[in-house]
């Protein structure tokens, strides 16, 4: 089975929830014409309107029926319980600094990694960047929690890590540099065509 990244799943949602948007735009804006009218619309005029929702209602409801299982971490977030993950990564911060296992972390492509991120003090992020700075994949790290994410990387590279929470002015520098973005954290290696 062949999943698409998140990268191409963040285009695609961006076309279909445009033409989407537009649609309930062109609802919202026929539903106030009618209202400007000086003739009242008759109760037959009415019948369209409903149809025109429910063809909303299912489109989109549809649409994301039909993308279920194109969307690789759904069916891993459903069926987590019963997940053996292929590799563990245990990831502690504290003092608004990563401490890794390894540096670079490297992972075989298409494998289920499992990120365990503690955090010692304060709320962070635990957010995966792509080198052109779109976000792979990201949680919430909570203090005194159970912090987890399990990912399958469908996509091979290399990787940056940042926390995608705010965590105090600790977090930057004076001149602005976020002080916990550390390039080149995850290599991926192994996918076909020899990346």
């Amino acid at each position: 089975m062949s999943f698409a990244t998140s990268l191409e799943l963040l285009k695609f949602h961006a076309v279909a929830y445009t033409i989407y948007a537009l649609i309930i735009v062109s609802t919202v804006a026929w539903f106030g014409y009618n209202l400007t009218r000086k003739e009242k619309v008759k109760s037959i005029v009415r019948i369209p309107f409903y149809g025109y929702m429910a063809f909303l209602v299912a489109g989109g409801v549809g649409h994301h029926i039909f993308t279920y299982n194109a969307i690789p971490w759904v069916s891993e977030d459903i069926t987590r319980h019963e997940i053996k993950p292929d590799q563990v990564v245990d990831i502690t911060v504290a003092d608004h600094k990563w401490q890794l296992p390894e540096l670079p972390i490297k992972i075989k492509a298409h494998t289920k990694v499992f990120f365990n991120v503690q955090s010692k003090d304060l709320v962070y992020g635990f957010g995966i960047f792509r080198k052109d700075g779109s976000m792979v994949t990201q949680m919430q790290v909570n203090p005194n929690h159970k912090n987890d994410l399990l990912w399958t990387f469908n996509e091979c590279g290399t990787f940056d890590i940042t926390s995608t929470e705010y965590s105090g002015p600790k977090q930057y520098s004076e001149d602005g540099k976020d002080l916990m973005y550390v390039k080149d954290v995850i290599v991926v290696e192994g996918c076909k065509g020899g990346a």
